[in-house]
């Protein structure tokens, strides 16, 4: 995955929503849409996030140091973590209370409905062209990688979650203007400002699945997450067919950031390698591992004797 591709993947989406986020909220207030105004909220929530991601990129990017030797990759999920913090508030909260005030009846009123429909036409355009750049960077990430992975896949189980927000908060955009166009259609076929008040709460349930998503995601790559299982294979294949080692008693890996791996392993070698040459398969190992998997950066080894191995460590090789 490329930093490169995901800064212009956010950098797409924060200028739709920039602009999108006046002219929702001014097209919900002369037209008395609470849908609309959900909308805008929901553009305000993006806007803010999109700047969040993009604090994230820049910090992230930040060489390792004596405090942080492991650098501050990290730092992308704190971020986006607020950024998921961001769209439950400012988006989400916003659009259930206006959607349950235009129900019982305490909602705006309005005439100029054709100006919503015109502004939900423009959103249509600039949200499809900034979902469409998110959707062709993940399929070329798909057809980049080696995994046989469908697209769906691909994007669960990838670690960059700047990217993810990206994608997530554009797929909830377009859901959110086709629910924002059928309440407000609704509204002005049965006269009724039910629909409208519907699509706004509808909206903001919406915004609740994608911000519980991301924090869930964040919080479980902030506090330490492991490679993903078919990285941990060609890990463990990868050390396991070194010569000189006849297995591996335990293996942990741990994301620092989307493109920086920590690898650390229990390996056993042959009884007849020296410290010399045990330490110069260690470096084979390291250089192989990041030929075959780049984002390993940081590979530790730890040599065990074969008269040592803890009981039922056979299986644990062939794992």
């Amino acid at each position: 995955m490329s930093r490169a591709e995901t800064k212009k993947t956010v950098l797409v989406a924060g200028a739709a929503n920039l602009i999108l986020a006046v002219t929702k909220l001014v097209a919900g207030a002369l037209a008395g849409s609470a849908a609309m105004l959900a909308e805008g909220a929901h553009s305000i929530g993006d806007t803010l996030n999109q700047a969040f991601l993009l604090t994230s990129l820049r910090r992230s990017a930040r060489p390792p140091d004596r405090r942080h030797p492991f650098g501050y990759g990290n730092e992308r999920y704190f971020w986006s973590l607020l950024a998921a913090f961001g769209i439950f508030v400012a988006g989400a909260g916003y659009s259930i209370f206006e959607g349950i005030l235009t129900i019982i009846g305490r909602g705006h009123g309005g005439e100029q409905v054709w100006l919503a429909f015109a502004v939900l036409g423009l959103a249509a355009v600039l949200e499809g062209g900034s979902w469409i750049r998110a959707y062709t960077q993940a399929r070329r990430e798909v057809r980049d990688s080696d995994r046989d992975l469908d697209l769906v896949e691909h994007v669960r189980r990838t670690p960059d979650i700047t990217f993810k927000a990206a994608l997530f908060e554009d797929t909830a955009a377009m859901i959110g203007l086709a629910l924002a166009a059928a309440g407000l259609t609704l509204r002005e076929v049965t006269g009724s400002s039910f629909w409208d008040g519907l699509a706004s709460i509808l909206i903001g349930l919406l915004l609740v699945v994608v911000a519980f998503t991301l924090g869930r995601d964040s919080r479980s790559l902030l506090i330490g997450q492991a490679a993903d299982p078919a990285d941990q294979r060609a890990i463990r294949d990868e050390i396991i067919s070194a010569p000189g080692v006849n297995g591996i008693d335990e293996l942990l890996t741990m994301h620092f950031g989307p493109d920086d791996l920590l690898v650390a392993a229990k390996v056993h070698f042959s009884d007849d390698i020296s410290a010399d040459e045990a330490e110069d398969i260690a470096g084979e190992i390291d250089q192989r591992l990041h030929e075959r998997l780049p984002i390993v950066r940081h590979v530790f080894l730890d040599p065990t004797q074969e008269d040592t191995k803890p009981q039922g460590s056979e299986q644990a090789a062939g794992r």
